[in-house]
Parts: structure tokens; C-alpha cells; sequence
């Protein structure tokens, strides 16, 4: 029992990292969308935040498909549950990014801080959720 455990918080472990990785790639295009925005003027940063996570959920969702998750499939069941992960990950990055702006914080910092707890957040659902299967464990 104690090595499958061990083998289950591996697995778990080299998942959140692929994930992580995948989401730096997903977070450079959700960043490049929330500096574009702001800094030509065309949205506040809350707003900007919230299309640029979308546009990285999109980035995210093919690198999670293929790279984090591969063998789950990209279904349109697991993108369609990925995308309202990907909602709760932006309602999220709008409520931090709002607040933190709010009360002062540069939007970039507020955006780090929206980022990290997203994060956490969004792995956890999609690997329960989006992407579990019934013939697979949800390790």
C-alpha cells in the first residue's frame, strides 16, 4: 500500500509540473494580452485579465491535452469542462486583480498573486474533472 501510494503522489507530483509548465507557456500569452490591453488603452486591467486568461485557457487546454494529461483525450466533453475551469481561473484573476488594484497593488503584482492562486486552483479541477476518465484513477 505504501508504494502505491508513493507511485499515486509521483504521478500527481509530475502532473502538476507538466501543468506548471504548460501554464508558463499559457500565462506568457495571458500576460502579453493583459499588457497589450491596458497599455494601448483599450481595457482596465480587471478586464484585460479576464480576456487574457481566456486566451490562455485556449493555449492551455492543447498543451494540457497533449502534454499534462495525454491519453485522457481532447474530447469536447474535457475542453468543454476545461473551459468553465478556465471561467472559475479568470473569475478568480478579475476578483484578485480588481481588489488588489483597488487598494493600490500594481496590476502586474495583483496579477502574480491571481496567477499562483489560479494555479492551484485550476489543477486541481481539471485533473479531478476535466480530464479524469471513468477507467482512469484521478491520481
Amino acid at each position: 500500500m505504501r508504494s502505491e501510494r508513493g507511485v499515486v503522489e509521483f504521478v500527481v507530483a509530475d502532473r502538476f509540473l507538466r501543468y506548471a509548465a504548460v501554464g508558463a507557456v499559457a500565462t506568457a500569452a495571458h500576460y502579453a494580452i493583459l499588457v497589450g490591453l491596458v497599455e494601448a488603452g483599450w481595457l482596465a486591467p480587471a478586464r484585460a485579465a479576464a480576456v487574457g486568461a481566456w486566451v490562455g485557457a485556449q493555449v492551455a487546454f492543447a498543451g494540457n491535452a497533449a502534454f499534462t494529461f495525454r491519453g485522457s483525450g481532447a474530447s469536447v466533453g474535457a475542453w468543454l469542462r476545461f473551459q468553465i475551469t478556465a471561467l472559475a481561473g479568470a473569475a478568480i484573476s478579475y476578483s484578485i486583480v480588481f481588489v488588489g488594484t483597488r487598494i493600490g497593488v500594481h496590476y502586474l503584482i495583483a496579477q502574480v498573486v491571481a496567477t499562483l492562486v489560479s494555479l492551484g486552483v485550476t489543477f486541481e479541477i481539471n485533473r479531478r474533472w476535466s480530464f479524469a476518465s471513468p477507467t482512469r484513477d484521478r491520481s
